[in-house]
Protein backbone atom coordinates (compact mmCIF):
# COMPACT_ATOMS: atom_id res chain seq x y z
CA UNK A 1 0.00 0.00 0.00
CA UNK A 2 1.39 3.32 -0.72
CA UNK A 3 2.54 6.04 2.14
CA UNK A 4 -0.25 8.16 0.39
CA UNK A 5 -2.89 5.69 0.62
CA UNK A 6 -1.62 4.99 4.63
CA UNK A 7 -1.46 8.85 5.40
CA UNK A 8 -5.12 9.03 4.04
CA UNK A 9 -6.28 6.00 5.89
CA UNK A 10 -4.50 7.59 9.14
CA UNK A 11 -6.16 10.78 8.74
CA UNK A 12 -9.44 8.99 8.79
CA UNK A 13 -9.12 6.98 11.90
CA UNK A 14 -7.89 10.32 13.44
CA UNK A 15 -11.32 12.21 12.47
CA UNK A 16 -13.41 8.95 13.65
CA UNK A 17 -11.48 9.46 16.87
CA UNK A 18 -12.52 13.51 16.43
CA UNK A 19 -16.31 12.76 15.98
CA UNK A 20 -15.98 9.80 18.87
CA UNK A 21 -14.39 12.32 21.10
CA UNK A 22 -16.42 15.51 20.82
CA UNK A 23 -19.88 13.57 20.73
CA UNK A 24 -22.28 13.58 23.74
CA UNK A 25 -23.44 10.14 22.68
CA UNK A 26 -22.71 7.20 20.01
CA UNK A 27 -25.12 4.70 19.14
CA UNK A 28 -24.12 1.95 16.81
CA UNK A 29 -26.77 0.07 14.95
CA UNK A 30 -26.96 -2.45 12.14
CA UNK A 31 -29.01 -1.07 9.29
CA UNK A 32 -28.74 -4.32 6.78
CA UNK A 33 -32.24 -5.07 5.70
CA UNK A 34 -33.15 -1.84 5.36
CA UNK A 35 -34.45 -0.31 1.95
CA UNK A 36 -33.29 2.81 0.78
CA UNK A 37 -36.29 5.20 1.72
CA UNK A 38 -36.29 3.65 5.09
CA UNK A 39 -32.85 5.15 5.47
CA UNK A 40 -33.56 8.25 4.15
CA UNK A 41 -36.09 8.53 6.55
CA UNK A 42 -33.92 7.57 9.36
CA UNK A 43 -31.47 9.94 8.59
CA UNK A 44 -33.92 13.23 8.17
CA UNK A 45 -35.29 12.07 11.49
CA UNK A 46 -32.15 11.96 13.44
CA UNK A 47 -30.79 15.34 11.41
CA UNK A 48 -33.62 17.07 12.34
CA UNK A 49 -32.83 16.15 16.01
CA UNK A 50 -29.10 17.54 15.58
CA UNK A 51 -27.71 13.67 15.23
CA UNK A 52 -25.76 12.71 12.36
CA UNK A 53 -25.33 9.14 11.25
CA UNK A 54 -22.30 7.86 9.50
CA UNK A 55 -21.68 4.71 7.72
CA UNK A 56 -17.65 4.07 8.91
CA UNK A 57 -16.16 0.80 7.51
CA UNK A 58 -15.43 -1.44 11.35
CA UNK A 59 -11.79 -1.62 10.97
CA UNK A 60 -11.33 1.93 11.31
CA UNK A 61 -13.76 2.62 14.05
CA UNK A 62 -11.81 -0.59 15.66
CA UNK A 63 -8.32 1.45 15.19
CA UNK A 64 -10.20 4.68 16.21
CA UNK A 65 -11.57 3.22 19.99
CA UNK A 66 -7.81 1.71 20.48
CA UNK A 67 -6.64 3.03 23.78
CA UNK A 68 -9.80 5.36 24.81
CA UNK A 69 -12.58 4.67 27.17
CA UNK A 70 -14.84 3.63 24.24
CA UNK A 71 -12.62 0.03 23.45
CA UNK A 72 -15.50 -2.29 24.95
CA UNK A 73 -17.56 -1.19 22.17
CA UNK A 74 -15.11 -2.84 20.09
CA UNK A 75 -17.33 -6.46 19.84
CA UNK A 76 -19.97 -4.28 18.31
CA UNK A 77 -18.04 -3.59 14.86
CA UNK A 78 -19.16 -6.69 13.29
CA UNK A 79 -21.28 -6.27 9.97
CA UNK A 80 -22.87 -3.35 8.18
CA UNK A 81 -22.27 -0.68 10.54
CA UNK A 82 -23.38 2.93 11.45
CA UNK A 83 -23.22 5.14 14.20
CA UNK A 84 -25.39 7.84 15.21
CA UNK A 85 -23.73 11.23 16.83
CA UNK A 86 -25.12 13.17 18.77
CA UNK A 87 -22.92 16.44 20.27
CA UNK A 88 -26.09 18.77 21.40
CA UNK A 89 -28.79 16.10 23.07
CA UNK A 90 -27.43 12.61 24.66
CA UNK A 91 -30.05 11.00 24.54
CA UNK A 92 -31.83 12.20 21.20
CA UNK A 93 -30.17 8.74 19.40
CA UNK A 94 -31.09 6.52 21.50
CA UNK A 95 -35.03 7.94 21.35
CA UNK A 96 -34.89 8.32 17.58
CA UNK A 97 -33.37 4.85 17.11
CA UNK A 98 -35.46 2.95 19.50
CA UNK A 99 -38.10 4.33 17.81
CA UNK A 100 -37.49 3.42 14.30
CA UNK A 101 -35.99 -0.45 15.43
CA UNK A 102 -39.36 -1.14 17.34
CA UNK A 103 -41.20 0.25 13.95
CA UNK A 104 -38.68 -1.35 11.55
CA UNK A 105 -37.43 -4.88 12.91
CA UNK A 106 -34.06 -4.58 10.28
CA UNK A 107 -32.46 -1.86 12.51
CA UNK A 108 -30.44 -3.72 15.18
CA UNK A 109 -29.38 -1.26 18.23
CA UNK A 110 -25.60 -3.13 19.01
CA UNK A 111 -24.24 -0.80 21.43
CA UNK A 112 -22.89 2.89 22.38
CA UNK A 113 -21.89 5.18 25.08
CA UNK A 114 -23.98 8.25 26.15
CA UNK A 115 -22.45 11.01 28.31
CA UNK A 116 -19.28 9.77 27.74
CA UNK A 117 -19.72 6.33 29.39
CA UNK A 118 -20.36 2.85 27.85
CA UNK A 119 -23.70 1.65 28.11
CA UNK A 120 -25.51 -1.75 27.53
CA UNK A 121 -28.29 -2.15 25.19
CA UNK A 122 -30.12 -2.39 28.13
CA UNK A 123 -29.31 0.87 29.73
CA UNK A 124 -29.49 2.30 26.19
CA UNK A 125 -33.55 1.21 26.12
CA UNK A 126 -33.34 2.56 29.57
CA UNK A 127 -32.58 6.31 28.39
CA UNK A 128 -34.49 5.75 24.95
CA UNK A 129 -37.85 5.32 26.95
CA UNK A 130 -36.66 8.81 29.42
CA UNK A 131 -39.19 11.32 28.98
CA UNK A 132 -37.35 14.64 26.55
CA UNK A 133 -35.53 17.32 28.42
CA UNK A 134 -38.65 19.00 27.16
CA UNK A 135 -41.20 16.85 28.82
CA UNK A 136 -38.65 17.12 32.48
CA UNK A 137 -39.47 20.72 31.95
CA UNK A 138 -42.58 20.75 31.69
CA UNK A 139 -43.21 18.02 34.55
CA UNK A 140 -41.16 20.07 36.88
CA UNK A 141 -43.20 23.43 35.76
CA UNK A 142 -46.19 21.83 37.04
CA UNK A 143 -45.07 20.21 39.93
CA UNK A 144 -43.93 23.67 41.24
CA UNK A 145 -47.22 25.61 40.44
CA UNK A 146 -49.36 22.75 41.94
CA UNK A 147 -49.08 24.13 45.41
CA UNK A 148 -49.40 27.75 44.30
CA UNK A 149 -52.67 26.56 42.66
CA UNK A 150 -53.49 25.37 46.44
CA UNK A 151 -52.63 28.41 47.93
CA UNK A 152 -54.65 30.07 46.10
CA UNK A 153 -57.79 27.78 45.87
CA UNK A 154 -57.49 27.83 49.90
CA UNK A 155 -57.22 31.74 49.85
CA UNK A 156 -60.63 32.16 47.36
CA UNK A 157 -62.54 30.12 49.65
CA UNK A 158 -61.48 31.94 52.68
CA UNK A 159 -62.33 35.01 50.80
CA UNK A 160 -65.75 33.35 49.45
CA UNK A 161 -66.61 31.88 52.96
CA UNK A 162 -66.40 35.76 54.52
CA UNK A 163 -68.38 37.21 51.25
CA UNK A 164 -71.50 34.54 52.65
CA UNK A 165 -70.82 35.17 56.27
CA UNK A 166 -70.94 39.21 55.51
Amino acid sequence: MSEAAIAKKAEIVKDTQALLNDAQSAIVVDYRGLTVAEVTDLRKQLRDAGVKMSVIKNKILDRAVEGTDYEDLKSTFVGPTAVAFSNEDPIAPAKILKKFADDHDALEIKGGFIEKSVKTLDEINEYASMPSREELLSMLASALQDPMRKIARAVKAVADKEDEAA
